[in-house]
C-alpha cells in the first residue's frame, strides 16, 4: 500500500500525465499565492491572525516537501541541493519565526525551479504555443520578475525596521529597481554597513544580470531548430535558409500570427 502511494504521488511530481499537470500548476499557483501574501501583509500590522496565516502556510509546505522528498527518484540529489536548503529555511521561518517571516521570501525560488524542470517546460511547449513560440523571451521576464523579487525581498528585510525610508515592499522595490537600472535618484539609501554593502551588490548585479535579461526580452524572438548541417539553433520565424551556412531549413510553423 505504501509502495503504491508513493508511485502514486512520484508520477503527480514528475510524470508526464494532465493529473500530474494539473498537480504541477497547482504548486505553482499556491506558491504564488504565498509570495502574494507575504508582500501584501508588508502593507498591514502583523499580529495573531497574521502569525496564524504563517504557521499555516508553514505546515502546508512541511507536508509538501515531505511527500516530494519521500516519493523522490533520487532522494540524494533532492535532499543535497540549493533548493532544499530554500524549502528548510522557509519551513523554518514560518513554523519558528525568529527573524520574523523574514526568509519565507525563499519560496520564490520554487516557482524558479518548477519552471525550469523539463517536465513543466514539456508541459507549457505542449499546453501555450505562445510560450513554444517566445520561450526565450519568456523564461527571461520570468527570471527577471524572479531577480527582482528576491533582490527586493532582502531590501526589505534587511532594512524594515531600521529606515525610516523604507516601509513595505513597493518602497524595498522602488530602491532596488532604481539601483538595479543604476538609476539612482538618491531619495533612498540603505542604511548601516550592511546596507552599503547590499547596494553595492545589488548594483553589481545591476551591471550584469539584470542589464543581460534586459536585453533577452527585448531581442526579437527567436525559433529554436537546430540546422541539420551546422548546428545553429536559433533562426527567425520566417527564416528559409540557415544564416550560417546556407542550408535549406524546414522549421515547423504552428500557425500562430
Amino acid at each position: 500500500m505504501s509502495q503504491s502511494l508513493r508511485h502514486t504521488i512520484r508520477d503527480l511530481y514528475e510524470g508526464p500525465t494532465a493529473r500530474s499537470d494539473r498537480f504541477r500548476y497547482g504548486l505553482m499557483s499556491f506558491d504564488l499565492l504565498t509570495v502574494g501574501y507575504l508582500v501584501a501583509t508588508s502593507f498591514i500590522t502583523r499580529g495573531a491572525h497574521t502569525e496564524n496565516i504563517d504557521t499555516l502556510i508553514g505546515a502546508l509546505i512541511l507536508v509538501e516537501v515531505a511527500l516530494r522528498y519521500w516519493s523522490s527518484s533520487n532522494l540524494k540529489r533532492d535532499v543535497f541541493s540549493l533548493w532544499a536548503l530554500a524549502d528548510l529555511s522557509v519551513v523554518a521561518s514560518l513554523l519558528a519565526p525568529i527573524w520574523g517571516e523574514g526568509l519565507a521570501f525563499l519560496r520564490i525560488l520554487r516557482i524558479f525551479r518548477i519552471l525550469h524542470s523539463r517536465e513543466t517546460l514539456v508541459q507549457l511547449r505542449a499546453d501555450f504555443p505562445r510560450f513554444r513560440q517566445n520561450e526565450t523571451t519568456i523564461r527571461a521576464a520570468i527570471n527577471l520578475a524572479i531577480f527582482i523579487f528576491v533582490m527586493t525581498a532582502l531590501v526589505y528585510e534587511t532594512q524594515i525596521g531600521r529606515n525610516d525610508k523604507i516601509a513595505n515592499y513597493v518602497d524595498a522595490m522602488y530602491f532596488t529597481v532604481t539601483t538595479l537600472s543604476t538609476t539612482g535618484y538618491g531619495d533612498i539609501t540603505l542604511v548601516g554597513h550592511s546596507g552599503k554593502i547590499l547596494a553595492v551588490i545589488i548594483m553589481i548585479f545591476g551591471i550584469s544580470l539584470f542589464l543581460r535579461l534586459v536585453q533577452v526580452i527585448l531581442r526579437p524572438s527567436k525559433a529554436e531548430f537546430p540546422c541539420p548541417t551546422c548546428g545553429l539553433r536559433r533562426h527567425d520565424h520566417d527564416a528559409v535558409h540557415c544564416k550560417a551556412c546556407g542550408r535549406v531549413l524546414n522549421i515547423p510553423d504552428d500557425g500562430l500570427d
